[in-house]
């Protein structure tokens, strides 16, 4: 049996909240970190001194705000929301739906900012949140713009279904990822929940590398795509001109 380093036990019990585990007692911090007793009581406890964990009076623990400081410090984060943060509102104020602003961070999407409709279509996502690359709009905006071995290495792995509709076949994906590439947007539909329906474009840094995507989640049985389209892209070029990007002067001075 592999014995856990201390900087891996401290980081096991941070692993063990989650989205669907915001909230835990001692003792289920410890099954899930796959720690004895007693060493997550410890481990805890420094946490806790530190300002990683909280501790309510019912002795339950949450997530701490210092680990909020700490995430706030990240260029992927809270420092590129702020950023597209009016771009993302002027998105929601034309359209009045879901939407979206999301990473890639390995073989997963994170949603780092999200608006929601008072009256749109139900999205299983909220700020935090993973699923795979293939499942979701910002997902495939982003795996297009990936390297070309990563796009291989993903494709050619199991793909994990939630509908009938999702995408689980590689050829059938290379083809769409092909496509995004070619029209410079993404259609999902129907891939994690049989409603929705997701427009998504990706944004580029100020070199030209695609880091993130924005998307807007509309009703599928009734989705103007054609129209929504314009919508997302200026967004995410707004996005990419505030973070630097100057297609124009790259072209000339490549020119």
């Amino acid at each position: 049996m592999t014995t856990l380093s201390a900087p891996d036990r401290l980081l096991a019990v941070l692993a063990a909240f989650d989205h669907e585990h915001p909230a835990l007692c001692l003792s289920d911090i410890s099954r899930r970190a796959g720690l004895t007793l007693t060493t997550a009581h410890r481990l805890v406890g420094a946490l806790t001194e530190w300002g990683a964990l909280e501790r309510d009076e019912d002795g339950v623990y949450h997530v701490g705000l210092r680990l909020w400081e700490i995430a706030a410090l990240a260029p992927r984060g809270l420092a590129l929301r702020q950023i597209a943060l009016p771009y993302l509102e002027d998105l929601y104020e034309a359209t009045h739906e879901n939407v979206q602003l999301a990473v890639r961070d390995g073989s997963e999407v994170v949603y780092i900012e999200w608006i929601s409709g008072r009256s749109a279509v139900g999205v299983r996502i909220q700020v935090g949140a993973r699923w795979p690359l293939h499942a979701t709009g910002v997902g495939l905006a982003l795996l297009a713009h990936g390297e070309a071995g990563f796009q291989e290495a993903y494709c050619d792995r199991p793909l994990a279904s939630f509908t009938p509709h999702t995408i689980t076949d590689p050829g059938r994906l290379r083809r769409l990822l092909a496509e995004v590439r070619r029209t410079g947007v993404a259609v999902s539909s129907r891939q994690v929940t049989d409603d929705a329906l997701s427009v998504a474009a990706p944004v580029r840094g100020a070199g030209g590398t695609v880091v993130a995507a924005v998307s807007v989640v509309v009703p599928q049985a009734d989705a103007q795509v054609p129209a929504l389209i314009p919508a997302v892209r200026l967004a995410a070029r707004g996005i990419s001109r505030a973070l630097g990007w100057q297609p124009e002067t790259r072209a000339a001075r490549d020119s």
